[in-house]
């Protein structure tokens, strides 16, 4: 028989475990936001999201693949500093792009040299970058609306591309001319992304508000999306409160794309009161600021 001090040992060692797996999710600041936090969070079971401005993401699954979105940083003013340098962002696994505008698109090929990864995006802007020489075509894989990939292999992380109510061109700067040339850049696409452990990431991208969002979210049952709230080429903070408390009705909400440019006025406030009572805890966080789930 255990004597009395050990019971009592055992007894806050279950509280503990009992508090943390009734946990929502944790929020680290920039400081605790880098590759070991990240390696950190794998080996924990979890998924880290960090946001660095704009749509640009980076997701730490819980098997510990490395996934980068719409990796606009080096000229983003809402980067940090730090995360300006490519390297920064530690390893990579995997490069998803929504659309072919370079706050979206810009640093994709360069990281997807430096890493030698695939970039997966709207198959229009990925033949264009085969095409034009940007990317080789195995760093360059051409994806579509209602296709799904699981690029680490059976059992592992599944993305589906969905639709988006937006426009994708890719401008591109001839070097034999020194000038801006406007190429195809596909259909812009949302990503559903299942991790290892089930829990679903719904990235938006750009688009506005549309009613097929209803039956994104009945049927793909997103946990966390990761929302355009700035207005003028996105939805406002009101359009994106409908698509998220009558469409999608996550669990968890991040705003993205807002306040990079004056006229992205929406702001995450002004979105949280459009949400009203809605049953979703909105994540309002800074560039270079990591969520853990």
């Amino acid at each position: 028989m255990p004597n009395k001090n050990m019971m009592k040992l055992l007894a806050v060692i279950f509280a503990s475990v009992a508090v943390s797996a009734c946990s929502g999710p944790q929020q680290q600041t920039q400081a605790g936001a880098g590759p070991a936090a990240a390696s950190t969070a794998a080996q924990g079971g979890k998924t880290q999201v960090q946001w660095l401005g704009q749509a640009a993401t980076k997701i730490t699954t819980p098997g510990g693949k490395v996934i980068v979105i719409d990796p606009w940083l080096t000229s983003n003013p809402k980067t940090p500093p730090q995360y300006k340098d490519l390297a920064a962002l530690g390893k990579v696994d995997l490069i998803l792009v929504t659309h072919a505008h370079f706050d979206h698109y810009a640093d994709a090929p360069a990281l997807a040299k430096m890493h030698n990864v695939p970039v997966y995006g709207p198959a229009g802007m990925n033949q264009s970058m085969i095409t034009l020489g940007i990317l080789p075509p195995a760093l360059s894989q051409r994806f579509g609306k209602g296709g799904t990939i699981m690029p680490f292999g059976p059992g592992g992380v599944r993305i589906t591309a969905t639709r988006a109510e937006h426009s994708s061109e890719l401008v591109w700067r001839n070097p034999a001319t020194d000038k801006d040339e406007t190429h195809v850049g596909g259909e812009p696409v949302g990503f559903i992304i299942e991790l290892e452990n089930g829990f679903k990431i719904y990235h938006m991208g750009d688009t506005g508000l549309f009613g097929d969002m209803k039956f994104i979210g009945e049927y793909y049952k997103p946990d966390l999306v990761m929302i355009p709230i700035g207005g003028h080429f996105v939805m406002d903070p009101k359009d994106a409160a409908v698509a998220t408390r009558d469409f999608l009705k996550p669990k968890f909400a991040i705003p993205i794309h807002y306040g990079t440019t004056p006229v992205l006025k929406g702001t995450p406030q002004e979105y949280t009161t459009a949400l009203g009572n809605a049953p979703v805890k909105v994540l309002s966080m800074q560039p270079g600021d990591s969520m853990a789930f």
